[in-house]
């Protein structure tokens, strides 16, 4: 166990960060479900910008990697299009 305070006080911030992630990388998740579930172009066009936002935040707080958001976001661009056509 850790003896000094700023190593206690990094541990308390360590683990609020953590939980923090998680929920926003779930959500995210979720809501990529949601959007591939949906058979509206419309509705799915809207998922889209707020789906895209969220990965662009992930990415940028390095939660998961860059390369990761933009695989995802091209993939589901690639669906709201199938669903338009």
């Amino acid at each position: 166990m850790a003896n000094h305070k700023s190593a206690l006080k990094r541990i308390r911030s360590n683990e609020a960060k953590r939980v923090l992630n998680r929920y926003q990388a779930k959500s995210t998740r979720t809501a990529i479900k949601k959007l591939r579930g949906t058979t509206d172009a419309t509705a799915a066009q809207e998922l889209l910008k707020k789906v895209s936002s969220m990965l662009d935040r992930l990415a940028k707080k390095n939660i998961i990697h860059k390369n990761k958001a933009a695989n995802n976001k091209s993939k589901l661009a690639k669906f709201v299009k199938s669903l338009a056509a």
